[in-house]
């Protein structure tokens, strides 16, 4: 290890939350890729497509508060999503919004998709217990909402300035 490096305190980094959850993401994300790899979308695009099926026809901010994804990344896999014509984004309305709706293409791949889905997810589900799932469901959502409040408010106490030199 570089000499500066061995200086850097980096007990407890293992435990970081955000570490282990983008770990655990990861994986869970590529098993369910494998599983839509034949309808040519990925886990990432299967939740946006059930998003708008849910809640059609949804503006772009609504989507990106429901899903829980900046606007800037779900605007780029929208462009991807139009592009492969599986959604339709409206003309600004007077509010300035923009709203989606899947096409019939998109219903088609999504109809196609979910008996993957539910295959993929009913192993994922008998492999941790259904009880299991159930309650760390619930506990995944509690976190969610407990790191949207931290998020939206202020820190106790500024982070220590990076030496620069």
């Amino acid at each position: 290890m570089p000499a500066r490096l061995s200086e850097l305190n980096l007990n407890g980094t293992g435990s970081c939350a955000s570490f282990n959850f983008r770990r655990t993401a990861r994986a869970v994300t590529s098993l369910y890729d494998q599983a839509f790899e034949p309808f040519g979308i990925r886990s990432t695009q299967f939740s946006i497509l059930v998003g708008i099926a849910k809640t059609q026809p949804t503006s772009i901010s609504a989507l990106s508060d429901l899903l829980v994804i900046d606007r800037t990344t779900l605007t780029r896999s929208l462009r991807l999503l139009k592009k492969q014509r599986l959604l339709s984004v409206s003309d600004r309305s007077t509010k300035r919004q923009r709203f989606l709706t899947l096409t019939p293409k998109g219903e088609r791949t999504l109809a196609a998709s979910l008996p993957a889905w539910r295959k993929a997810q009913d192993r994922f589900v008998q492999s941790l217990g259904a009880d299991y799932w159930t309650n760390f469901r619930n506990e995944l959502e509690k976190l969610a909402h407990i790191a949207l409040s931290l998020e939206d408010s202020p820190a106790e106490s500024e982070p220590a300035a990076i030496a620069t030199h």
